[in-house]
Protein backbone atom coordinates (compact mmCIF):
# COMPACT_ATOMS: atom_id res chain seq x y z
CA UNK A 1 0.00 0.00 0.00
CA UNK A 2 1.24 3.29 -0.79
CA UNK A 3 1.34 5.94 2.18
CA UNK A 4 -1.65 8.33 2.35
CA UNK A 5 -3.98 6.28 0.88
CA UNK A 6 -6.96 5.02 3.05
CA UNK A 7 -6.92 0.81 4.38
CA UNK A 8 -9.25 -0.71 2.49
CA UNK A 9 -10.49 -3.02 5.50
CA UNK A 10 -10.76 -0.15 7.76
CA UNK A 11 -10.68 3.18 5.79
CA UNK A 12 -7.87 4.98 8.15
CA UNK A 13 -5.39 6.87 6.44
CA UNK A 14 -1.81 5.21 6.78
CA UNK A 15 0.34 8.41 7.29
CA UNK A 16 -2.35 9.45 10.31
CA UNK A 17 0.14 8.52 12.48
CA UNK A 18 -0.33 6.20 16.07
CA UNK A 19 -3.88 5.80 17.48
CA UNK A 20 -4.12 7.89 20.63
CA UNK A 21 -5.63 6.02 23.98
CA UNK A 22 -8.46 7.30 25.40
CA UNK A 23 -6.52 7.94 28.76
CA UNK A 24 -4.29 10.01 27.02
CA UNK A 25 -7.05 12.14 25.65
CA UNK A 26 -8.04 12.63 28.71
CA UNK A 27 -4.79 13.59 30.93
CA UNK A 28 -4.51 16.12 27.85
CA UNK A 29 -7.81 17.53 28.31
CA UNK A 30 -7.62 17.72 32.57
CA UNK A 31 -4.12 19.01 31.95
CA UNK A 32 -5.33 22.26 29.83
CA UNK A 33 -8.98 21.99 31.06
CA UNK A 34 -12.22 22.52 29.09
CA UNK A 35 -15.17 24.55 29.07
CA UNK A 36 -18.60 22.67 28.26
CA UNK A 37 -21.77 25.08 27.20
CA UNK A 38 -25.00 23.99 26.75
CA UNK A 39 -28.80 24.95 26.58
CA UNK A 40 -31.94 23.73 27.23
CA UNK A 41 -35.22 25.38 26.61
CA UNK A 42 -38.47 23.80 27.29
CA UNK A 43 -41.40 25.07 25.39
CA UNK A 44 -45.10 24.17 24.79
CA UNK A 45 -46.76 25.19 21.28
CA UNK A 46 -44.06 27.14 20.35
CA UNK A 47 -43.82 28.98 23.78
CA UNK A 48 -40.91 28.86 25.91
CA UNK A 49 -41.29 27.95 29.30
CA UNK A 50 -38.19 27.43 30.80
CA UNK A 51 -34.33 28.48 29.85
CA UNK A 52 -31.01 26.85 31.34
CA UNK A 53 -27.89 27.65 30.33
CA UNK A 54 -25.22 25.23 31.22
CA UNK A 55 -21.30 26.10 31.25
CA UNK A 56 -18.88 23.99 33.29
CA UNK A 57 -15.40 24.16 33.84
CA UNK A 58 -13.22 20.85 33.16
CA UNK A 59 -10.06 21.24 34.81
CA UNK A 60 -7.41 18.73 37.27
CA UNK A 61 -6.78 19.78 40.55
CA UNK A 62 -3.13 19.82 41.82
CA UNK A 63 -2.22 19.90 45.48
CA UNK A 64 -0.16 23.35 44.96
CA UNK A 65 -3.36 25.34 44.16
CA UNK A 66 -4.98 26.87 47.25
CA UNK A 67 -8.54 25.30 47.57
CA UNK A 68 -11.53 27.44 47.05
CA UNK A 69 -12.75 27.05 50.75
Amino acid sequence: MIGGEPDPQTGADSSAGPPVALIDLLDRLLNGGAVVTGDIVLSVADVDLVHINLRAVIRSITADEPGPW
